[in-house]
């Protein structure tokens, strides 16, 4: 049985979240789905890579993965 993408990250997508973290540290007072259409068009992310990045980091901008 082979690995889906989601288990085994691609170089695409640990960049992306890596350059996601590092921009919205240094810019905090940007947008965050603006950031994140960037990162999907930057690095060129998959629908799936795309849609774990919309799920888990507009989550952690609410703040509801963490209360």
């Amino acid at each position: 049985m082979s690995p889906t993408p989601l288990q085994t990250p691609s170089a695409n997508l640990k960049k992306a979240i890596k350059w996601l973290g590092e921009i919205m540290q240094q810019h905090p007072e940007k947008q965050r789905d603006k950031v994140i259409q960037e990162a999907e068009l930057r690095f060129d992310l998959t629908p799936a890579e795309c849609e774990f990045v919309n799920a888990n980091f507009k989550e952690i901008a609410t703040g509801h993965c963490c209360s």
